[in-house]
């Protein structure tokens, strides 16, 4: 692993910095999650607490729903909001209905979905992360901050994947 925020081959200075923190938030993801079972992905601790599986799946929703935001300058559409709204919303239906998948197919999902996002980068330029829009609430952001979100989200979901882990560890 390498520990080194820096350009990269293929893309401009700045895509390529973030393109670095993306691999980096990823690969540790992946290292957390290895060797996981169909039982472990579905562990659901007592409360409202979410699937190591669902979380995985939201952190490609969220992947996804931030190409289309940056990339196509939209929101989804419903086809798009009907395969996506229950990673992205979590809670009741994801801890019911994101079960019984193998991590390959959870990891699979991120692959496509970064393999996209990785090809999108390559061709836009630094300029194109200082594009800036504006939230239904008057807020104004930037393309790079959308981007540094999904690197957010990564990091935060993956502590709960770290909690959910321990706890299953204290159930042997």
């Amino acid at each position: 692993m390498d520990y080194r925020i820096k350009e990269q081959a293929g893309f401009s200075p700045k895509i390529g910095e973030l393109v670095s923190m993306l691999d980096y938030t990823r690969a540790v993801t992946l290292a957390d999650v290895a060797g996981l079972s169909i039982e472990q992905l579905d562990y659901l601790a007592e409360g409202d607490s979410n699937s190591i599986g669902a979380l995985l799946m939201h952190m490609a929703a969220i992947e996804f729903v931030h190409q289309v935001i940056t990339f196509e300058n939209r929101d989804l559409t419903a086809q798009e909001l009907e395969t996506w709204l229950v990673p992205l919303e979590l809670g009741d239906k994801a801890r019911s209905e994101i079960r019984n998948r193998p991590l390959d197919d959870y990891v699979a999902e991120l692959k496509k979905i970064r393999d996209k996002t990785l090809s999108l980068l390559g061709n836009v330029d630094d300029s194109w992360l200082y594009e800036e829009g504006q939230y239904d609430n008057g807020a104004t952001y930037n393309k790079y901050y959308l981007w540094f979100h999904v690197v957010e989200d990564e990091t935060s979901h993956r502590r709960q994947i770290r909690i959910l882990k321990r706890m299953l560890e204290k159930r042997k």
